[in-house]
């Protein structure tokens, strides 16, 4: 209902509730009478919608009139106002549906109807109940009232019906103007109850017999009052036709002598005046009469053009377009031409011209004369020009953008595809520290950098390649014209070397780099999606490799993109499924961490563990980084530190609640960066009642330190709860001494690499030298130093020589199953309560003990 008002809508849905009601009220009365007087209403009813199939138009108004009203009254006379409320809403919906394909209208008219023949038909038979002695008199008050009825039932009918209208428009009702055009309609309808009227009579004289008979005479008459009505509108409509011909011709012949005395003079003012460029030509193109607007478009008096050939006054590329469209419009059927060319001003410039030729009629003529019509147009082809440049090429840059970029390179596929010799390839750049530029020096310096990258660009490719910028710091080169593949690596060669050279970025001096993948029309493409998919992935591939590489690429590329994607897809099933039984791909296991100067366990670290239903075990550096890049991290996060919460609180109902187990998480840097973490920190423990002293958090050093400005904050909040943090491959991200000496952390964790170099007998190498500085800082520092990777026994005698603290390893013992990760550490608690040494010291042959090299503790039930 997009054309109703508030106040027409209201009134629309509550006439239609109101119709409804009386609809089902009239049914549920006609469903308690007999077979009999039900077939007679469902007769009475289905003749009054036939007949609103067939209206008769009333002359001279909008109005019709169909046979239904007779039976419509009919039914209120002999059956009452339910079955009249019935055959009246039929009636009307036959009506509104013939008429008008709003459904709006279709409802609304039998809702009127209904509700009208319902108030009128009972206001009728409670006058008419009172008229009991069936004298004549009575009957012909009855007739007369029956008459009224129809009338006022028409009036009411129709004024509930306009007030849509009104309302709708928010127009005031004027009954005087719907009174005047009561007329026809009006009569029609009372005509109708007198008919049903002495139909009534008739029957209760001579029966049902008198009834039949009388429809087809009603028929009849109704035909033949249709009929009587169309005659009249034609007979009206013919003698105005005759009437208007006749004004017509007589003031055409009255004007004709008038008119062609003016119409040269009107012919030569408006030539003469006209704003645009008017000109007569000859058939060879001699100009025999011109204007002043064409002079002036021609940068020239129009005196000057008259005898010239208005050939010697267009662009020589459109002399020839020119003379074959007006050989063809001599030689054709006549009919006008419009052209857009290009002409020449007396000063050498040019201008755009829409130019319209036609046949000139001259009786005085021996030959065939052209009209011009010619219009300035430079305007709007340059603003045309400029709307296609804005359309295909990037604003900031104006290079070639996804749009047109895309487009060449679709041609370069349908060039090669015709003729295979036709190589191209295309590279793909991003710059690796676009993001820093902008995030440090903003977005003026970020568009200004990429306007200098793209003028380097443009500098090292040949005019038949194609730059684009594809969006962001992403750049497209499409080289064409390729003799072989190989060729193609010097250009890539050169431009990156050219884009490595600093950038002055308004006084300031910034370096980056460019990241090259490269894919040729050798592999066989078919769309330019799939040549950007690959050389976008090559791309990636390069910034893999260090970045400011370039990367060529192969099939096998696509394939580890693809089961990147699926690893992608099966991890974000497996994070939800890892909580319902029977369905965990994801499990927990915990590597002890040991008191090398005792050799008593002190805490465990969790590791996640994914094994995949199809390939099997999927290590922790796959399925991590996939995580981090798929924004899956922080779902994984939070079911590993559940998880490990609660583990530690089954191993507190193990027979270790005074011993307080702790526990290792490794958490990633959008982890730390998010304010909800301290509160999804703080969930987890109190959900396991466990002490925050007995959780510690990981995170590595590079991660630390390139987020740090965001981590500091929740760092802080952590530890104010009593969380522990420890910095994870201590020693391989370059961290600041400055930093690390106010940060709150608790401990570090020497990196594996620098364990692993340990060797036997070298006690004073350079990796020995730095293990020793790592130990020795966390010390000055009051950080807890601990070790990881201790796989010799070599590597465990030199770190407990250096005096680190605390180690772990596969020498000490290996990533265990929650099951034998508490029976370990309830094993040696019961050690230590007993007295019995846990570790004993390595022998003089270097034989590698562990602390279970000679217990081997049965795994315990968790519950």
């Amino acid at each position: 209902m997009p054309d109703y008002n508030a106040g027409a809508a209201t009134y629309w849905w509550a006439l239609v509730g109101l119709g409804a009601l009386v609809l089902l009220h009239s049914l549920q009365q006609l469903a308690g009478l007999g077979l009999s007087m039900q077939l007679q209403v469902l007769f009475g009813c289905a003749v009054a919608m036939l007949a609103g199939l067939f209206p008769v138009r009333i002359p001279g108004s909008k109005n019709s009139f169909a046979a239904g009203e007779v039976f419509i009254m009919l039914l209120l006379l002999m059956q009452g106002p339910a079955a009249a409320a019935v055959a009246a809403a039929g009636e009307a919906f036959i009506g509104s549906a013939r008429t008008s394909k709003r459904w709006t209208s279709r409802l609304v008219s039998p809702a009127a109807a209904a509700v009208s023949m319902t108030a009128v038909g009972t206001l009728l038979h409670a006058i008419t109940g009172r008229l009991h002695d069936g004298s004549g008199l009575a009957e012909a008050l009855a007739l007369l009232l029956a008459m009224g009825a129809a009338i006022v039932h028409f009036i009411f009918n129709t004024l509930l019906i306009t007030a849509v209208v009104h309302l709708k428009r928010k127009e005031p009702l004027r009954l005087v103007a719907f009174l005047s055009s009561f007329g026809w309609v009006g009569t029609t309808f009372a005509a109708s109850a007198f008919i049903a009227g002495l139909l009534v009579q008739a029957f209760k004289t001579s029966g049902v017999g008198v009834m039949i008979g009388a429809v087809p005479i009603i028929v009849l008459l109704l035909v033949m009052l249709h009929y009587h009505f169309r005659q009249r509108e034609s007979d009206e409509q013919a003698q105005a036709v005759r009437i208007e011909a006749a004004e017509r011709e007589a003031q055409q012949s009255a004007r004709h002598l008038l008119e062609l005395r003016e119409s040269e003079q009107r012919f030569h003012s408006a030539f003469s005046h006209a704003a645009i460029g008017m000109a007569l030509v000859d058939a060879a193109g001699l100009v025999l009469q011109a204007n002043a607007a064409m002079g002036k478009l021609l940068g020239c008096a129009e005196t000057a053009l008259t005898g010239r050939n208005f050939k010697q006054h267009v662009h020589p590329e459109d002399v020839e377009m020119l003379t074959r469209i007006w050989r063809h419009l001599q030689q054709g059927d006549g009919r006008d031409t419009m052209m857009e060319l290009r002409c020449q001003r007396g000063d050498g410039s040019v201008v755009h011209v829409a130019m319209h030729s036609g046949f000139f009629s001259d009786r005085n003529a021996s030959a065939p004369r052209l009209i011009l019509q010619a219009q300035d147009i430079t305007a709007r082809r340059e603003a045309e020009t400029q709307l296609q440049h804005i359309a295909y090429h990037d604003s900031l840059t104006s290079l070639a953008n996804r749009i047109r970029f895309g487009t060449c390179l679709a041609l370069a596929i349908e060039r090669c595809r015709v003729d295979p010799k036709h190589r191209f390839a295309v590279m793909y750049l991003d710059f690796d520290r676009f993001k820093l530029i902008n995030d440090t020096l903003g977005h003026s310096a970020g568009d200004r950098f990429l306007t200098l990258v793209a003028q380097r660009i443009r500098q090292h490719v040949r005019p038949v390649d194609t730059v684009g910028r594809l969006g962001g710091d992403e750049f497209a080169i499409l080289v064409e014209q390729l003799a072989q593949d190989a060729d193609v690596m010097p250009m890539a060669e050169r431009l990156q070397k050219s884009l490595a050279q600093p950038y002055n970025l308004d006084g300031t001096e910034v370096t980056s780099s460019a990241s090259i993948g490269i894919t040729f029309s050798s592999i066989g493409y078919e769309t330019p999606g799939d040549v950007l998919r690959d050389a976008d992935i090559a791309m990636y591939r390069a910034k893999a490799a260090g970045r400011a590489r370039i990367a060529l690429f192969d099939a096998s590329l696509r394939a580890q993109l693809a089961a990147q994607v699926n690893l992608e897809r099966d991890l974000r099933r497996a994070i939800p499924a890892a909580g319902s039984a029977g369905n965990a791909q994801l499990s927990l296991a915990f590597q002890p961490i040991y008191r090398l100067s005792t050799g008593r366990i002190d805490s465990f670290e969790a590791l996640v563990r994914w094994n995949h239903p199809e390939l099997g075990p999927v290590p922790p550096s796959t399925f991590v980084p996939i995580a981090e890049e798929s924004a899956q991290i922080g779902a994984l996060t939070a079911w590993v530190l559940s998880t490990a919460c609660a583990q530690l609180k089954a191993f507190q109902q193990m027979g270790m609640e005074n011993h307080k187990p702790r526990v290792h998480v490794n958490v990633s840097g959008t982890d730390m960066c998010r304010a909800s973490f301290v509160q999804q920190v703080a969930a987890a423990l109190l959900a396991n009642g466990l002490e925050p002293r007995q959780l510690t958090l990981e995170i590595t050093e590079s991660t630390l330190m390139h987020r740090l400005d965001s981590a500091l904050a929740v760092m802080a909040q952590l530890r104010e709860i009593g969380v522990g943090l420890s910095v994870d491959d201590f020693g391989t991200g370059y961290s600041s001494l400055a930093y690390l000496s106010t940060l709150p952390i608790t401990s570090l964790k020497i990196d594996r690499s620098f364990v692993q170099r340990l060797q036997e007998g070298q006690a004073e190498s350079k990796d020995t030298e730095v293990v020793r500085a790592v130990i020795t800082l966390g010390q000055a520092l009051g950080k807890t130093v601990i070790a990881e990777g201790i796989e010799t026994p070599a590597q465990l005698a030199q770190l407990r020589n250096l005096g680190c603290e605390f180690g772990q390893g596969y020498l000490l013992a290996r990533p265990l199953s929650p099951e034998m990760a508490a029976a370990t550490a309830l094993v040696d608690l019961r050690r230590a309560e007993a007295g019995v040494p846990p570790l004993p010291q390595p022998d003089g042959g270097g034989t590698p003990l562990t602390p279970w090299a000679h217990t081997s503790p049965a795994p315990l039930a968790l519950h």
